[in-house]
């Protein structure tokens, strides 16, 4: 498949999980009597990831995320060549869906980025204010375990045709578990499209939700390549 067409896919699917995950807690909560709350927002990721699974997962791999990307080529599961490539492609997904999201959502009368926009932040900025250090814990753990299944469902070895439920589910009980630490990035792409429209505290905050999905993911490669890769094949 040629570089061109995986990025595309990657683009495409970026945009796809920020507009549906983070368009779901913002337009959502406009509506709290009547809003999907954090159950709601959790099951919009992972059927965001779902769904790209399918529609992208045999042209890219439907990494969607860079922590993935650099997780899967620490696992020796991708080409570090294409690494740099896929995460330019993912923030850029992740820019314009953010930048539609914005559009619509300024579109009703009282809206303000001071709410949050979706964005991801630690200390004062958590929605249940935990520390830093606990925040950098939860995303590194996080991002781990979900690195980990991706992993074990796209084993050669695995049942075929049940990774991308198992990668859907997966996020959506990482969510269930983060949203109230750090809003839930294990994704940096997915944190940087927000982050620059609130700017301020966002982007001053925005450092840890690289740093600690990455590495997560890393180690979540070096474990899964270290102790269950089937060396024979």
């Amino acid at each position: 498949m040629p570089l061109s067409k995986k990025l595309a896919a990657e683009f495409i699917g970026t945009f796809w999980l920020v507009f549906g995950g983070c368009g779901a807690a913002v337009l959502d909560a406009a509506f709290p009597q009547l809003g999907i709350g954090f159950l709601g927002v959790a099951l919009a990721f992972g059927l965001t990831v779902l769904t790209m699974v399918y529609a992208i997962g045999h042209i890219s791999g439907c990494h969607l995320n860079p922590a993935i990307s650099v997780g899967l080529a620490v696992g020796r599961r991708f080409p570090f060549s294409e690494v740099i490539p896929y995460i330019v492609a993912q923030v850029l997904g992740a820019l314009l869906a953010s930048t539609v999201l914005y559009t619509i959502a300024s579109g009703k009368e009282g809206f303000q980025l001071s709410g949050g926009f979706a964005s991801n932040g630690y200390g004062l900025h958590s929605p249940g204010g935990y520390s830093l250090l606990a925040c950098f814990v939860a995303e590194v753990v996080l991002t781990f375990f979900f690195v980990l299944v991706i992993h074990g469902a796209t084993d050669r070895r695995a049942p075929a045709g049940f990774a991308g439920i198992a990668i859907g589910l997966a996020l959506t009980l990482i969510h269930l578990i983060g949203i109230p630490v750090t809003n839930t990035s294990v994704n940096p792409a997915r944190s940087t499209g927000p982050a620059l429209f609130v700017g301020g505290w966002a982007i001053h905050q925005l450092w840890l939700f690289w740093l600690a999905p990455i590495i997560g993911g890393a180690i979540a490669g070096l474990v899964y390549n270290g102790l269950f890769e089937d060396r024979k094949s």
